[in-house]
């Protein structure tokens, strides 16, 4: 006779034949709407129904600022290549001081 194991933890466990796992990618449920129908909460049941709750409430959720952390990111490492803008203008105008000094 057949049987088949799973692991879990230290210790092996024994399922049926047709056992599927579940699936271990956490990112799985934002493909579907489950998460929001297991929930149980009236507001909302849907992506569309959630975003609209969350607008009419003046609320955001993370993935509204991705744009934004795009750009700031993007700033950050500028930055640190010394591509500032302002840093131009700041070294000229650090010449210009030291040579009014001499």
């Amino acid at each position: 006779m057949r049987r088949r194991y799973i692991q879990r933890g230290l210790e092996l466990v024994e399922v049926s034949l047709d056992y599927v796992p579940e699936p271990v990618n956490s990112d799985a449920v934002l493909w579907n709407d489950r998460s929001y129908q297991d929930a149980n909460d009236p507001r909302f049941s849907s992506r569309s129904t959630h975003r609209e709750y969350m607008r009419a409430n003046g609320l955001a959720s993370f993935d509204d600022y991705k744009e934004q952390f795009k750009r700031d990111r993007e700033k950050r490492l500028a930055f640190y290549r010394g591509e500032d803008a302002s840093r131009k203008g700041d070294i000229a105008q650090a010449i210009e001081v030291n040579r009014g000094r001499s």
